[in-house]
């Protein structure tokens, strides 16, 4: 993965089977985000599902830093973070579940969302946010715990997702937030940002 300075991203990964056993896990992810992941980008919404999550982030100037590990060079600090979040989150499942191997899929996705069209940034936020709805999992948004909606209508005061860029990010007031977040997500024309 390669970061461009204030660009934002869609991030996202799967896992081969559950990702999240527990209300623990998924805490325990989300702090993981904000150790590793959140030194390195904004953080500007979030969805953490069963067996996959997703992340819309914003890199930042230490994110596209690079250094030189003892196995490669020119490796980006944003890209290091997303790396140690899946490999230590892994890692700890393994341990706790007493089991081995690979939790995911595959390798972690990031699309530029910069240069997509057809007003994709709004269209992914609201992607994200209305996953749990579209899976099934709950029936309105607010019953899910493990996405940065509930900060966006401020029913949470939470401090991993940058809401106020955000909000100027999608152009939103927030006032408008819930109206927002529960449209239909237009015509996204290009299915390989998802």
């Amino acid at each position: 993965m390669f970061f461009e300075k204030d660009c934002t991203y869609h991030v996202y990964n799967r896992s081969n089977e559950k990702l999240f056993y527990s209300r623990e896990n998924y805490i325990f992810f989300l702090n993981k985000i904000r150790l590793q992941v959140s030194p390195y980008a904004d953080i500007i919404a979030y969805c953490l599902m069963p067996n996959h999550f997703h992340m819309m982030l914003k890199a930042n100037e230490a994110g596209v830093e690079t250094y030189n590990s003892p196995t490669k060079t020119h490796v980006q600090k944003l890209s290091q973070g997303l790396g140690s979040l899946i490999s230590s989150y892994t890692q700890a499942v393994n341990n706790q579940r007493n089991r081995r191997g690979g939790l995911f899929a595959h390798r972690t996705k990031a699309k530029m969302l910069n240069e997509a069209k057809n007003d994709y940034l709004l269209n992914c936020f609201l992607y994200i946010h209305q996953n749990p709805i579209e899976a099934g999992i709950v029936d309105k948004l607010e019953d899910w715990e493990f996405s940065s909606y509930l900060d966006y209508i401020r029913k949470r005061n939470g401090t991993l997702a940058d809401v106020k860029q955000g909000l100027e990010l999608m152009n939103i007031d927030a006032a408008d937030m819930k109206f927002v977040m529960n449209s239909t997500i237009r015509d996204l024309g290009d299915e390989n940002y998802l």
